[in-house]
């Protein structure tokens, strides 16, 4: 398996990770008997604490972030060009993923945009070093 892959699946548990540390506040705070209804019209992210909220917002941004970041590690693997460089970003990538759960969580300004930009330029570096 190549490093960029190992760190495609080492994504998809941090998501996993995310998922929990949402979904445990969210239970706490609204209840079972709103987390388990369909929740017609009625709007979670409204009736959750700020905190709860930006952990429920750092999530789907790594729902967002991991579909270019599997783009990338698709790229570099079906065409052979996997590097130390590209190597190296998809760990980028990753660290800055796990910093950015705190960072949101706590809002911290203006670090959390910086360390998403990180994983950002790395994902798009991973993209031009497969192509060159």
């Amino acid at each position: 398996m190549t490093p960029e892959l190992t760190v495609l699946a080492l994504a998809g548990l941090l998501q996993a990770l995310q998922y929990v540390l949402m979904a445990v506040p969210a239970n706490r705070e609204l209840g079972m008997r709103v987390t388990l209804s369909p929740r017609d019209g009625v709007d979670l992210r409204a009736m959750v604490s700020p905190r709860t909220g930006r952990l429920v917002r750092a999530l789907d941004n790594h729902f967002e972030a991991l579909v270019l970041f599997t783009l990338a590690v698709v790229v570099v693997t079906l065409s052979d060009r996997s590097t130390p460089f590209t190597a190296a970003c998809a760990w980028t990538y990753l660290a800055a993923r796990v910093l950015y759960v705190p960072a949101y969580a706590f809002g911290l300004v203006p670090w959390r945009s910086v360390i998403w930009g990180a994983g950002f330029l790395a994902t798009l570096a991973m993209i031009v070093a497969a192509l060159l």
